[in-house]
């Protein structure tokens, strides 16, 4: 089975009125989904807030520190100029962190062979003391060390199809051999950093503006498919983004659903293969509100329709 995982605060954390890392992004995938009877037919989990301690395996403890010192008790402060905090914020962050933990327990444990994690604000620009691009915490990044923790994983892959480089997951594994990480992004682009990595675990595959599916398709096809027969991961974690959507405001791709769903079955294929089917998903950017619900949709169709069990 698939469950969905995601929790209220994800809608309680506010950003500047026109932002387009809004509420209104994950309760529109939601109501889609409903509407869509996809909710009917997965499990529905709250996540639990990610504690201190898997969040201090990826970020320094004095940053965690600070995070905890700007929440302010009302309207909004900004860390960055593109990104503000407000009184929820920083719940909302550790929700997202805490679902992919509470993910790879799930899967991990076998209670389910999937996991998605319906969350906002993303994570994957978050450095070890950085608040980038609209992220607070590396939910993945923290998601994967979790999983190192248990006895049964040494290989975790980070499979990151967002059209931003996710450069904090990179920093956080790029001299750990134990985590693959492979991201395709629009380059050049934000965020500017760490997309010329030469790590044998690290495996870039920028792109320019104007990528068509098939450019898309073939480019993580020849990168991201011997990486991971090489690799063999026992685990599958996504840093699902969906602003390569050619409806996109915050990109220059020009994908579709069927991308989407594309790249969803060639993860679980290789899932099949080598993890006894395991993913764990985590919805990133994706920022037009109509296609990012489509593209959820497909996503969590493929994540459920192409398990290795039957």
């Amino acid at each position: 089975m698939t469950a969905l995982i995601t929790h209220s605060a994800c809608l309680a954390h506010e950003m500047d009125s026109g932002h387009p890392e809004c509420p209104e992004r994950l309760s529109t995938v939601l109501r889609h989904l409903e509407q869509c009877g996809i909710l009917d037919e997965i499990d529905i989990g709250e996540a639990t807030p990610a504690q201190r301690t898997d969040l201090a395996r990826v970020h320094a403890e004095r940053y965690l520190d600070a995070l905890e010192r700007a929440v302010p008790g009302s309207g909004l402060v900004h860390v960055t100029p593109d990104t503000a905090m407000g009184p929820r914020s920083l719940d909302a962050a550790k929700a997202v962190a805490g679902a992919a933990v509470d993910g790879v327990r799930m899967v991990l444990e076998g209670e389910e062979q999937r996991a998605f994690c319906a969350v906002r604000p993303p994570g994957h620009h978050a450095e070890e003391s950085a608040v980038m691009g609209f992220c607070f915490l590396n939910g993945i990044a923290v998601a994967a060390m979790a999983a190192l923790e248990d006895d049964q994983v040494d290989r975790v892959a980070i499979l990151d199809f967002d059209v931003h480089h996710g450069n904090g997951t990179v920093a956080a594994f790029m001299d750990n051999p134990a985590v693959l990480v492979c991201s395709s992004f629009q380059h050049p682009h934000y965020p500017y950093r760490y997309f010329d990595v030469d790590r044998g675990n690290i495996v870039n595959t920028p792109l320019p503006a104007g990528t068509r599916g098939i450019e898309f398709r073939k480019a993580v096809e020849r990168d991201w498919l011997p990486a991971l027969d090489s690799f063999r991961p026992q685990l599958i974690l996504v840093s699902a983004g969906f602003d390569g959507h050619a409806d996109d405001p915050l990109g220059d791709f020009l994908l579709k659903e069927d991308d989407f769903a594309w790249v969803t079955g060639l993860i679980t294929d290789a899932a099949n293969r080598h993890a006894e089917g395991r993913i764990v998903s985590v919805l990133e950017g994706g920022y037009d509100l109509d296609a990012l619900a489509r593209s959820v949709a497909v996503h969590l169709t493929v994540l459920g329709s192409r398990s290795s069990k039957t």
